[in-house]
């Protein structure tokens, strides 16, 4: 199944209402300069309200690795997601202490040997290539598709950039990631989830591993 994260979550009752329409994770942003930044206060609170088995991602730009690590450890954080020109050292220095998903920027020219700079990730978030100056994720531009369809073969890819819910189907369709990550797609202003846009995000993202799985003659009737 597809994993879903929800990604930009700034309070209590968007995280929650990401959870009960079945997400299976969510972002909280530490970035200063993003519309969903959070503090680690807040980070704390909303960590604190999740229900188990729904993992918690931080975002990260640039930061240094002990302040990651410290965050890590306030906001109890599943994961760590590396937006930024983070090296490589940094990858598996925090690899040690929790997964890390590194977020790169893939257009048509993408190459593949990227991925093989992080050996100690655990993952990658593929994201779109164009963006404005100080921009990481969020742009609301769509990843390329194809790109992403040849790393998922033998990497493990969340793919995002531009999703919502009249897209989502056909890029688990196309591309068969690991997982699908969202933001500006589903969000009323930057920073505010709209509950029902994710609602109807799930379920989309639902209902293509549904007819992936399908004998294949049922799904030539559709």
């Amino acid at each position: 199944m597809t994993r879903v994260k929800i990604c930009g979550v700034t309070n209590v009752a968007d995280s929650l209402a990401a959870c009960q329409a079945g997400a299976d994770a969510v972002g909280l942003n530490f970035y200063a300069r993003s519309p969903r930044a959070i503090t680690v206060e807040k980070a704390v609170k909303i960590r604190e309200q999740l229900p188990a088995g729904v993992e918690v991602f931080g975002v990260f730009v640039n930061a240094s690795s002990a302040e990651i690590a410290r965050m890590v450890r306030e906001a109890r954080l599943d994961a760590v997601q590396l937006h930024g020109d983070e090296e490589t050292a940094v990858v598996a220095r925090l690899s040690e202490v929790v997964p890390v998903f590194k977020a790169l920027r893939v257009g048509p020219d993408f190459s593949a040997a990227e991925l093989e700079k992080y050996p100690d990730a655990a993952g990658f978030l593929f994201d779109a290539a164009d963006r404005a100056p100080g921009q990481y994720g969020g742009t609301g531009r769509l990843a390329d598709w194809g790109v992403a369809q040849q790393a998922a073969r033998g990497h493990r890819i969340i793919l995002a950039g531009g999703l919502n819910a009249e897209n989502v189907a056909a890029a688990i369709a196309q591309v068969r990631p690991y997982g699908v990550d969202v933001a500006s797609g589903v969000e009323a202003t930057p920073g505010t989830k709209d509950h029902e846009l994710v609602r109807e995000f799930i379920r989309e993202a639902r209902r293509a591993d549904q007819e992936l799985n399908m004998p294949t003659e049922k799904l030539r009737t559709r």
